[in-house]
């Protein structure tokens, strides 16, 4: 697989992550981020949210920009934080081919509820 982003000047999200072959010894990875934006799906009120995505490679890791990229075409999607969360399960699993992976999504409290959605694949 060819990185395209890293080095590149991207001002726009991507519909993929990018990957790259995993070097031995690396048991797991994980990624947090705490400003992940999307759109109350009925509201369309923005929600805040932090996402950790943690999985366990086999032949390939994620590239962290392209994720970033990635993660920025939620910011005008109206989605609800469980699909969310399924989603971005989805995209590592296809994409990297992990032998397991492991998102956690905590959406920011709105009217006092904070909303915690986890989504566990493995292959």
């Amino acid at each position: 697989m060819e990185l395209t982003v890293l080095g590149a000047t991207v001002r726009h999200a991507i519909d993929h992550v990018e990957v790259f072959p995993a070097p031995d010894g690396i048991s797991t990875v994980t990624f947090t981020n705490d400003e992940l934006n999307s759109m109350c799906p009925v509201t369309e009120q923005p929600d805040l949210s932090t996402v950790v995505i943690e999985y366990t490679p086999d032949e390939w890791c994620i590239e962290s920009k392209s994720l970033k990229l990635y993660l920025w075409g939620f910011r005008d999607r109206a989605v609800f934080a469980e699909a969310l969360a399924a989603e971005i399960a989805g995209e590592v699993m296809n994409t990297a081919k992990p032998t397991e992976v492991t998102v956690t999504l905590t959406q920011r409290p709105r009217g006092g509820i904070e909303v915690r959605a986890v989504s566990h694949l493995t292959r």
